[in-house]
């Protein structure tokens, strides 16, 4: 398949092209930052994904470069539309209706430019902290102004996927982990273990879903794959480790103290911050032997990555 694809410099992004690519799909990446515009882990992602597909760089989605990309690159058979708005992502001031305005800029004038060479399939990314998402603790509101962007993008994207016939495939991102991943919760636990200290897990008791980042990767190949030709709707919420942090976080603990060769302990510190839902977690558990994927694999190369390997 010729895939066009949005967002892959992306933690995610990156896992699903490289997926596709072992796939034995081509896939074209334009990319909004210039080729020297990317720093630390970014870049180290942005470097490997010039050895596995086609990287275009300055090319805004939506506007003329990218239309002229659709023709020159072309014909496409599905157009994967992983980018979003992420700056500031956690700030309260978060512009929910800049971060739409810039998603689905120049929508229907990219639909019908992808229709004119054969093409009637895309799938969006969305995100299990939209409102309305996934199953947990009700009101299922948004999380956050980013996760409202995220909402009503593709509340957007699927009226107009609708009114100019695409197939549509919806493809909800719980929380997920592994290497190349910017510093966040496991790049804690990682910091603090491999310097023989323990660290503290301050919201042990916020009930998510965490999933290895290839395992998600090859569910979303999956999709990309097997998305009908015709003009409808698919919801796909793959589902990970459906616990509480601190499970999970003790879970990590388990998983990297056979790995690490040493104690891997840590302390579930009593929680005091609930601004976010209890619970919000995705609906779709996988299968991954289905898939040809290793649970003890993704381990080792959690593992590697901290180690440096």
């Amino acid at each position: 398949m010729n895939i066009l694809f949005t967002g892959a410099s992306s933690f995610s992004g990156y896992w699903m092209v490289r997926t596709l690519n072992q796939g034995g799909h081509r896939v074209v990446a334009p990319l909004r930052g210039k080729a020297d515009g990317y720093a630390d882990v970014k870049a180290r992602r942005v470097k490997g994904l010039g050895e596995i597909c086609d990287v275009h760089f300055g090319v805004n989605f939506g506007d003329d470069v990218f239309l002229k990309l659709i023709e020159s690159a072309g014909p496409f058979d599905v157009l994967c539309h992983h980018a979003a708005e992420v700056r500031e992502y956690r700030s309260a001031d978060f512009d929910a209706l800049g971060a739409l305005a810039g998603n689905v800029h120049g929508l229907v004038a990219v639909l019908r430019k992808l229709r004119e060479g054969g093409c009637r399939r895309m799938i969006l990314t969305g995100s299990v902290f939209e409102p309305d998402e996934g199953i947990g603790a009700p009101p299922l509101r948004a999380f956050s102004p980013y996760g409202l962007s995220k909402g009503l993008t593709a509340q957007y994207v699927r009226y107009y996927a609708w009114r100019e016939e695409f197939s549509l495939g919806k493809f909800v991102i719980p929380n997920p982990f592994g290497a190349m991943e910017e510093p966040r919760f496991l790049a804690h636990l990682f910091k603090h273990w491999l310097a023989a200290q323990t660290p503290s897990v301050k919201t042990p008791g916020y009930v998510r879903d965490n999933i290895h980042v290839d395992l998600l990767a090859l569910v979303y190949r999956r999709l990309v794959e097997t998305l009908p030709e015709t003009a409808g709707y698919v919801r796909v919420g793959p589902s990970g480790y459906v616990e509480s942090m601190g499970e999970f976080s003790q879970r990590v603990s388990a998983e990297m103290s056979k790995r690490l060769g040493r104690a891997c302990p840590v302390r579930l510190e009593t929680q005091t911050d609930f601004s976010e839902p209890m619970a919000r977690v995705n609906t779709d558990p996988v299968d991954g032997a289905s898939l040809g994927w290793s649970e003890s694999a993704a381990w080792d190369g959690l593992a590697d990555f901290y180690l440096g390997k």
